[in-house]
């Protein structure tokens, strides 16, 4: 082979590698762009992930928002803010006031005893029966229950005082009231499901949607500060003209038929 021949295969060799070089360059630049343009989009992704998460921990749960949210009266209620609630005879002369909590298992067990005893007293117009809603099981368990039932008689009141009393007496029933401890009033199915025992609201489109809408959630709330700024401390509570309504010799109310209508019998004499 010449020494040109050589020359030539050599300076060919050299720019194949040269090319080579390049070539690998080029990719090797092309393959950090991606890199950077992938950790890139990874790192907003994440930054977003965190950002939605932060966004979502600071968003106000749906009572918190139902505290500042403008509140829907439910027909058949009177006052400020439709927080009071009397049904019976206008004719009625004298008032009891009912102080439960939904929650409370003592108010369920005073309305499986007692709860028949007054329906047919309002009905012969004996007295009217004034209620006052409460939720402080809700803070003491850190539940919704309390609040969710509240929002959800509320519903009731708004179809009819009658629809009202039976799904107070379903809730309160032994085949519905759960433990204290177990927030089953916290979930709309269930409340709905007890729902369908009642006549009035079974199947009833208007009270499903406010109570699946939270329609009258604002109102519940009002109405539990009605209870707070009472005075009254524990449920079941009962009082006419100012005063507590209590077992004989007794500080609670009647737990029974017999002590209730001694009690109440007394109270309409005073």
């Amino acid at each position: 082979m010449s020494a040109r021949n050589s020359r030539a295969n050599k300076a060919a060799a050299r720019e194949r590698l040269r090319l080579e070089r390049e070539r690998q360059a080029k990719k090797d630049k092309i393959r950090r762009q991606l890199v950077v343009a992938v950790s890139t989009v990874a790192v907003l992704a994440a930054a977003g992930g965190i950002g939605y998460a932060v966004m979502q921990a600071n968003k106000p749960t749906a009572w918190e928002a139902a505290k500042d949210a403008k509140v829907v009266k439910p027909r058949n209620t009177e006052g400020e803010n439709g927080t009071t609630v009397v049904i019976g005879k206008p004719a009625a002369k004298k008032t009891l006031e009912v102080y439960e909590d939904s929650r409370c298992p003592i108010c369920a067990t005073f309305e499986q005893a007692v709860g028949e005893t007054v329906k047919k007293d309002l009905d012969a117009g004996k007295y009217k029966l004034k209620y006052i809603g409460a939720t402080f099981i809700d803070n003491s368990d850190n539940g919704e229950g309390s609040k969710n039932a509240l929002s959800a008689l509320g519903a009731a009141l708004d179809v009819s005082p009658e629809a009202f009393m039976d799904y107070k007496a379903a809730l309160y029933s032994a085949n519905f009231h759960p433990e204290e401890s177990d927030d089953k009033f916290a979930k709309d199915a269930y409340l709905l499901k007890v729902a369908d025992s009642v006549d009035a609201l079974k199947n009833n489109a208007a009270f499903k949607k406010n109570v699946e809408n939270g329609t009258f959630d604002p109102w519940a709330l009002k109405m539990s500060k009605t209870f707070d700024d009472s005075g009254v401390s524990g449920t079941p509570t009962l009082k006419m003209d100012g005063k507590k309504v209590v077992a004989e010799g007794s500080d609670n109310a009647p737990m029974t038929v017999e002590q209730f209508n001694a009690a109440v019998d007394k109270a309409l004499k005073g």
